[in-house]
């Protein structure tokens, strides 16, 4: 009875109708679709590979599951998978053979990323391959870059020995991203965060009559904490000291205007979900340019980690990727790819 009276006097006592009630578009789920701002699909996504020797080799990444260090003839496989799926690019990054002080399998046309592109491009010549460009997989000390020499003859002695040379890492960038031009690539990534780098690269690519490989720029690549199952899965870990000299300090955001300066094609940050405000800003700021935000190895991580029942996987990698493109990118590389892909379908 007294539930029956508070309604009655609910009634007498209701108040004017609203003239807008937003819960009127989400009544169903035709109508929320219809009126949804931002929509997700598998054209935007970029899928990493890890491609190392061999064959048939699959090596599954502890911290990665689901995700593997694949031989070329399985990154093949994985490629056509993409497609079928409607993802439109992979990213390649190599484990090389063997590792020496600047990298050399990374520039060798007989390295495992030409190899890799070489393949894929024969078998689904409408995926586009971009490949990344940088030294830390192919080195021995596991750096970006070439390093200054110890000793009392160090050709930089002001520089602290171990301190990433800029300029002379350039020239072995250049020699990388026309090796992998020369194989086929659609584009070069460099993600060291060298001082000059896109531009160094359009140089080496334009006087090699690579015009037409283009650059995605990690314009934005912080020194951050997300990238450690990315260093199990690359074998990309420093031997000592840390990248904090030459990636960026989480706490800035103004820096991404020389790569568009430079002649990079495509802008990113990275990672993605720490720097949604930054995908923002760069969309704010370079509207003209395409986006794209890495959704790096800690944050699929994180979410893998939590999928033991703790939270829902498929809602949360969905709502992820629809946040950061929400925040302005237009591309976006995941790891979550495929399965996205088969979940949007």
């Amino acid at each position: 009875m007294a539930n029956e009276a508070w309604r009655s006097k609910l009634t007498r006592e209701r108040k004017p109708s609203l003239a807008r009630r937003e819960r009127r578009l989400r009544s169903t789920p035709a109508l929320r679709r219809m009126v949804r701002e931002t929509t997700l699909a598998a054209e935007d996504f970029v899928y990493p590979l890890f491609v190392r020797h061999g064959r048939d080799e699959r090596r599954p990444i502890a911290s990665m599951p689901g995700v593997f260090q694949l031989s070329v003839d399985q990154a093949v496989v994985e490629a056509e998978h993409a497609v079928s799926l409607g993802i439109p690019a992979v990213l390649l990054f190599g484990i090389p053979e063997s590792k020496d002080p600047i990298g050399e399998e990374n520039f060798s046309p007989r390295g495992v990323v030409p190899q890799a592109v070489r393949a894929i491009k024969q078998a689904a010549p409408e995926l586009v391959v971009i490949t990344d460009v940088c030294l830390c997989e192919y080195t021995d000390h596991g750096h970006c870059g070439v390093l200054n020499a110890g000793g009392e003859d160090r050709p930089h002695p002001r520089l602290p020995e171990g301190y990433v040379l800029n300029d002379e890492t350039l020239e072995v960038l250049d020699r990388v991203a026309v090796a992998h031009g020369e194989a086929g690539a659609d584009m070069v990534a460099p993600s060291g965060m060298i001082d000059g780098m896109v531009g160094s690269i359009r140089t080496a690519l334009d006087a090699a009559e690579l015009t037409h490989v283009g650059i995605l720029s990690y314009s934005v690549k912080y020194a951050s904490a997300f990238y450690g199952p990315f260093r199990e899965a690359a074998e990309g870990a420093p031997k000592f000291g840390d990248r904090k000299t030459h990636q960026m300090d989480p706490a800035n955001a103004r820096e991404a205007q020389r790569d568009v300066e430079e002649g990079a094609d495509v802008l990113m940050v990275k990672p993605a979900l720490a720097y949604l405000d930054v995908i923002r800003l760069l969309r704010d700021r370079f509207d003209a340019y395409p986006l794209a935000a890495y959704n790096v190895s800690g944050e699929y991580a994180m979410i893998k980690a939590a999928a033991n029942g703790w939270i829902d996987e498929r809602s949360a990698v969905l709502e992820t990727l629809t946040a950061i493109k929400r925040a302005g990118a237009d591309v976006i590389i995941t790891y979550h790819a495929k399965e996205a892909a088969q979940w949007l379908k």
